[in-house]
């Protein structure tokens, strides 16, 4: 078996021919009619949500990939949604409230097993901050949802590399951010 990225596409998506051939490393291009298809990278997105007391909003995977495990609210956006639309649509699909975009956080790769294929995605983070934090409930692919101090985040048991990654690196930014503080009150 082929080890290409499209290698389950065999056909051309334009015209039906079978003479849909390996172009360069993510794409392909169809000898009947010309066509040319790259696979790119889907947007994604993931919000870091804190309640009054600073912990963060954690979501146990009711699907696969990663059934089980941890994740943030997030997942993909949908055909016509800016990133920021579907960010604030999957917080409220997975936890049942409405949120607003504080700020962009930072972007990761990551590599997305569905469907007995990978798909390549842009994880784009934000801090979104919602109005009722007690009103959070589980829903669409979560199993729970619950607030978790972000000193006791068990990076290991989040399911995407990406969102580990991203929770290191927020982490290590709020460590910074309170190292300053400490220096500058201290001053």
């Amino acid at each position: 078996m082929s080890s290409h990225c499209l290698s389950r596409f065999c056909y051309c998506p334009c015209c039906g021919s079978d003479q849909f051939s390996v172009l360069d490393d993510r794409s392909k291009r169809c000898a009947e009619c010309g066509f040319v298809f790259y696979l790119n990278a889907s947007a994604a997105t993931v919000a870091l949500i804190r309640n009054p007391k600073g912990e963060l909003l954690v979501v146990r995977r009711a699907r696969h990939p990663g059934k089980g495990l941890l994740t943030l609210p997030g997942g993909f956006v949908d055909h016509g949604e800016s990133i920021e639309e579907g960010c604030l649509r999957e917080v409220r699909e997975e936890v049942g409230v409405s949120g607003r975009i504080v700020r962009f956080l930072f972007s990761l790769p990551n590599r997305y097993p569905f469907s007995d294929f990978v798909v390549p995605t842009v994880d784009s983070f934000f801090e979104v901050a919602i109005d009722n934090p007690a009103a959070i409930v589980a829903g669409d692919d979560a199993e729970a949802a619950f607030w978790v101090a972000p000193e006791d985040l068990p990076l290991s048991s989040f399911a995407m590399s990406s969102v580990r990654e991203g929770l290191a690196r927020w982490l290590e930014e709020q460590r910074r951010k309170t190292n300053t503080s400490s220096v500058l009150t201290s001053s």
